[in-house]
């Protein structure tokens, strides 16, 4: 049994994936670090909204910010929060429907 602090903090990353937007923001995160405007770009949503995942994100300490100049950069968190994010998005990569043929149409 996880202690009470463990337990808080798999919840809050539990939560974090609970929503596409920041699914989609911390699978961006794992390859780079990226500034809040070019995640916006990524994940196809305006920057207001990208900004709002991100400091949820930020409080479930999944990602950190990085002033360069008058850019925030962000990356992952390096700690057990995100790792737990990867390995559940690991694992539900392998559950994701496979396409065959090149083709996102499904058959018919």
């Amino acid at each position: 049994m996880l202690p009470a602090r463990s337990t808080r903090s798999a919840q809050r990353a539990l939560m974090c994936l609970c929503d596409p937007t920041r699914f989609r923001i911390v699978r961006a995160l794992e390859a780079t670090e990226l500034a809040a405007g070019d995640i916006a770009i990524v994940i196809a949503r305006s920057r207001s909204a990208t900004s709002h995942h991100l400091r949820i994100l930020s409080g479930a300490s999944a990602v950190r910010g990085r002033r360069d100049g008058n850019v925030v950069r962000y990356s992952l968190a390096d700690d057990l929060t995100t790792q737990v994010l990867r390995d559940l998005g690991a694992a539900f990569d392998r559950f994701a429907p496979k396409i065959s043929g090149g083709s996102n149409a499904p058959s018919r």
